[in-house]
């Protein structure tokens, strides 16, 4: 990563990996666009044990998100397991301590995506993208999905939604990424990336 160089915000929880390697398959489309860097980064798990704390630091993976990783992003893309048809709580439970963000309008006019992994076939995985969009309508950001010029999206027997990439893990969580869900999750990285450096500039314009 470069410093001062704009960059997308890849924003995750993943329980048993499937979700994260969809966020690294985005970060890869998002640096395939030249001028922009990708930033993977989690959150900690929520417990109901009160006096349960996580440490500052994972000991593997990505780091914990700040508000700062949004407040300063190009763009955003959002990736969560399904949980009932909605996103996972600890990622709402972030997204729920973001107020001052959306009172000092932070993310206006920026590019966000969603993405999601899902252990059966038609477990819900256009309604948690959805779950995961309206939070992004209020902090005003302009949603991206997946157009259906991405021709993998018509031949696809796993995930992939114009609402954004999915993944169908299987029962076990341990199916891979196929083909065609990971060609799907690269140009929607892809994708948020080319809008962000084109809304930054836009932005820039208007100053």
């Amino acid at each position: 990563m470069t410093a001062n160089r704009p960059y997308v915000l890849i924003l995750f929880y993943s329980r048993h990996g499937a979700t994260r390697a969809m966020a690294e398959r985005l970060a890869a489309g998002v640096e395939a666009c030249p001028g922009i860097d990708a930033r993977l980064r989690t959150v900690p798990a929520v417990s109901a044990t009160c006096e349960a704390v996580e440490p500052e630091i994972p000991e593997a993976g990505a780091v914990y998100a700040t508000l700062d990783d949004l407040r300063h992003c190009a763009g955003l893309a959002i990736g969560s397991p399904t949980r009932f048809g909605n996103m996972a709580a600890p990622l709402k439970y972030f997204i729920d301590g973001t107020s001052e963000l959306w009172l000092g309008g932070a993310l206006i006019d920026k590019p966000a995506t969603a993405f999601t992994s899902t252990s059966s076939l038609h477990g819900g995985q256009e309604t948690t993208l959805i779950s995961m969009l309206l939070p992004l309508l209020h902090h005003g950001m302009v949603y991206a999905g997946l157009p259906y010029s991405e021709i993998e999206l018509m031949a696809t027997t796993g995930g992939g939604t114009p609402y954004g990439a999915s993944h169908l893990a299987g029962t076990r969580s341990d199916r891979p990424l196929d083909e065609h869900e990971r060609t799907l999750a690269f140009a929607q990285g892809k994708r948020v990336a080319r809008l962000a450096l084109a809304l930054e500039a836009s932005r820039r314009e208007a100053k």
